[in-house]
């Protein structure tokens, strides 16, 4: 045999070597881990919308003792700018309000982002127990060193380099593998899809947080307004007093303390009327901010909410409708599913797994490619694993825990939503009679009163405290439709599905 020729089988030799070292079956997958769960199942964006109606501490001569207000919180306090999307026309209705805060208010928007993220995570947890397919090409220009294999002895009148090559090797080659069974895999599969399910029905509720917010927003602009008609129609009424006061002082039937009390409530009447209209120019700002117009936006509302008696519906039945329909009730619920899966894969980590894998291509020098495959199947049978099986189980019963936890806490404060929306309807609704009969007492009370002043029976003192019990009744009367509508409207949401219910609970008119 010539040198030529043991070089030529060692090269072979070597070749071989590298191609079984670089271009062999694939490796076993990696054992499959339980993906773990936050701790809690509830939105992680924060923030939220509640309204409240409280009492009056402080005793006054109204007749209103509640205050009910509409507090938005975190994201649903924001939004993106709606004015490009959807034209604005100057005038806006209460539905418009709500179509434009669904689609743009940062509530919606978030939930619906972490809807796509809850989706995506979905598919990359099914994505292990899909085939796995791919193609590679290598092409490698190596030396070998044949000593690094046991190739060391000598040939008498021959000198056998330890250095090989250089050789090429081109392998172009099509890959794929599939999981058998891997019970770990599945459940982490199953517990992102109800992840994904519960991010659905958490979109689902924001969208009846975002109409809370928007139609309590609405309502707050049309009390504002409201508000500001009466203290307009106060201001010139007391101006039509001091207007007569000083007539009657050029003839001698009122003295001047008459003139100056006038001039006085006229004055008072002009401070109330800037901090109302800094008022309702405030409210139409926060308005705009959660539908996304600009907060320089010069809008007027085109609809009112008058007072109308609440749907018939009692307690009992209003809390089983709740139960049936809320969406973060049944999105913790789901929860709870989600966590159970995730407590499965925990411990499906103990049980062996299968799977396959398959190559096939050409391998060799770029002028002679010869055709190979490899098909392997592999049983992996877990052991131990330090310790990692108990703690993934132990993480993932303290998510299920926690998640049970939090759907009792759930139904308790739908419950609580419920109950405290009739009371407040109740009250509110006692109030506006009480305000309704009010109003008519001090207008028949304001017109004596004048009679007895034009008369020169009396001085303009009864008049203008008339004046001024007339303008407390009037505002008790907005205040009251106001906490009405409100408590109507978290009634609304409390029920669920708010959107389509709004126009059974506030049925709206267009403002003339």
């Amino acid at each position: 045999m010539g040198r030529a020729a043991i070089i030529a089988a060692l090269q072979v030799i070597a070749f071989a070597s590298y191609a079984a070292a670089q271009f062999g079956g694939a490796a076993p997958p990696p054992t499959t881990q339980a993906a773990p769960l936050p701790l809690s199942g509830r939105n992680a964006q924060g923030g939220g919308v509640v309204a409240t109606q409280s009492a009056v501490p402080s005793t006054t001569t109204s007749v209103n003792t509640l205050n009910s207000t509409v507090s938005v919180q975190g994201a649903y306090s924001g939004s993106t700018s709606s004015a490009a999307q959807l034209p604005f026309s100057g005038k806006l209705s209460l539905a418009e309000a709500i179509q434009r805060a669904l689609q743009h208010n940062l509530g919606a928007v978030g939930s619906t982002y972490a809807l796509l993220q809850a989706r995506g995570q979905a598919h990359t947890a099914r994505s292990a127990l899909m085939p796995n397919i791919r193609a590679d090409v290598n092409d490698v220009e190596e030396t070998f060193n044949i000593r690094s294999i046991g190739f060391n002895f000598s040939v008498p009148g021959f000198s056998l380099p330890s250095l090989v090559g250089p050789f090429n090797v081109l392998d172009v080659r099509a890959r794929v593998s599939q999981s058998i069974a891997d019970l770990t895999a599945l459940n982490n599969y199953r517990s992102a899809r109800e992840v994904a399910h519960a991010g659905e029905l958490s979109a689902k509720d924001a969208q009846d947080l975002v109409v809370l917010a928007v139609a309590g927003a609405y309502l707050q602009v049309l009390a504002a307004h409201a508000r500001l008609d009466s203290a307009q129609a106060q201001l010139d009424t007391a101006k039509a007093l001091f207007e007569r006061t000083t007539q009657q002082l050029k003839f001698g039937r009122a003295t001047k303390i008459d003139v100056n009390r006038s001039q006085v409530e006229v004055l008072l009447d002009q401070q109330r009327l800037v901090t109302l209209q800094n008022d309702l120019a405030k409210q139409k700002i926060n308005l705009a901010r959660l539908t996304g117009l600009p907060p320089a936006a010069d809008y007027e509302l085109s609809n009112v909410i008058p007072f109308a008696p609440a749907p018939p519906l009692n307690v009992q039945d209003a809390i089983k409708q709740a139960f049936a329909q809320r969406s973060d009730l049944k999105a913790a619920e789901t929860q709870i599913r989600a966590a159970e899966r995730a407590l499965a894969a925990a411990r499906a980590e103990r049980y062996p797994s299968a799977s396959a894998s398959a190559d096939y291509g050409t391998i060799g020098t770029p002028s002679e490619l010869r055709p190979t495959f490899t098909v392997s199947a592999t049983l992996n049978v877990p052991i131990w694993n330090g310790g990692r099986t108990a703690a993934d189980i132990q993480q993932a019963q303290a998510a299920l825990s926690q998640r049970r936890a939090e759907l009792e806490d759930t139904r308790s404060q739908i419950e609580s939503e419920v109950r405290n929306a009739y009371l407040d309807m109740e009250a509110a609704a006692n109030q506006v009679q009480v305000a309704q009969q009010n109003i008519q007492l001090m207008g028949e009370t304001l017109h004596q009163t004048r009679q007895r002043f034009e008369a020169g029976v009396s001085e303009n003192v009864e008049v203008v405290q008339s004046q001024e019990s007339v303008a407390g009744a009037n505002l008790d009367y907005i205040d009251s439709v106001f906490a009405h509508n409100l408590a109507k409207l978290s009634l609304a949401r409390a029920l669920g599905n708010a959107p389509t219910a709004l126009a059974q609970f506030l049925p709206v008119q267009q403002r003339p």
